[in-house]
């Protein structure tokens, strides 16, 4: 929908590629119009975001895209790029209410509730009024941004069920100190995790320091060998959901809002464990 609405057939949007979502946004975007791959990690294996002097940015594209973090990869921007004026877009989906998001950099933002907000099927989308404008006439009904605002989102029965969720959840996340508890919380798991990769050569962080992401820990082992048995093993011990996807392989311990600081703990006493049997 994002380039349906905004990305005019004689436009052109800028992407920046940190990863696999990115790609996907950049397949969808070319049914609709021109794009402009504006810098990709996809030569070093996306293991970081693009420096400022790395990014190609077009000052009359309609927008520039950006994945704020790469669940797949682990990679996560830590500060918004600067766009020179250029409307700023985003799929937040993995990182949505994680920690708090300078909301004025972004002329939209986009996430699916299904890691940190609710449950799967409901979307929460963030647009600019100006933009609105820009829509051209003659979109599928549902597929038209304006439908929903100009309804206020109930121009079809909504998902009621996942909308009270959400409102638990939010409800949950105030009594947890609002978005800076929350990042306070999600750093400290993550850190505990990055301190114990980085203190052997047995585990190796696949995202560069500065672009780790807090939600998705990604990391290899020395050989696939021993990481096809570190994620069996793990889950014969309650850890499961360790194997990394199929298109990078290795290991990912996604660590989002709902997990325990205490799941941290066990993975980190497991991994310790495991080298020393395996090391």
């Amino acid at each position: 929908m994002v380039a349906m609405n905004f990305l005019a057939k004689d436009a052109s949007a800028d992407y920046i590629l940190t990863g696999s979502w990115g790609k996907k946004a950049v397949k969808e975007a070319k049914k609709s119009g021109n794009v402009n791959i504006a810098a990709t990690m996809a030569d070093g294996g996306f293991t970081r975001v693009p420096q400022p002097d790395e990014l190609k940015l077009d000052p009359r594209a309609a927008y520039v895209h950006i994945t704020t973090n790469e669940t797949i990869e682990g990679v996560e921007w830590q500060r918004e790029p600067e766009t020179g004026g250029v409307p700023l877009f985003a799929d937040a989906s993995s990182d949505i209410l994680s920690h708090p998001i300078p909301v004025d950099k972004y002329a939209m933002i986009y996430a699916g509730a299904q890691k940190n907000m609710g449950p799967s099927g409901v979307t929460l989308v963030i647009v600019r009024d100006d933009l609105l404008k820009r829509i051209p006439d003659g979109l599928h009904t549902m597929l038209d941004y304006r439908t929903h605002v100009e309804n206020k989102s109930l121009y079809n029965t909504p998902n009621t069920w996942g909308i009270y969720i959400i409102n638990l959840v939010c409800q949950w996340l105030k009594d947890k100190g609002g978005l800076e508890g929350m990042q306070r919380e999600n750093e400290a798991k993550a850190q505990l995790l990055y301190d114990a990769i980085d203190a052997t050569d047995f585990y190796r962080g696949h995202a560069d320091a500065d672009s780790r992401s807090i939600m998705n820990v990604t990391f290899r082992l020395p050989s696939e060998e021993l990481e096809k048995k570190f994620a069996a093993e793990a889950t014969a011990q309650g850890l499961d959901g360790l194997k990394g996807h199929r298109s990078v392989g290795g290991i990912r311990a996604s660590i989002y809002n709902a997990l325990p600081h205490e799941s941290v703990e066990a993975l980190v006493a497991f991994m310790k464990e495991f080298e020393k049997k395996n090391g």
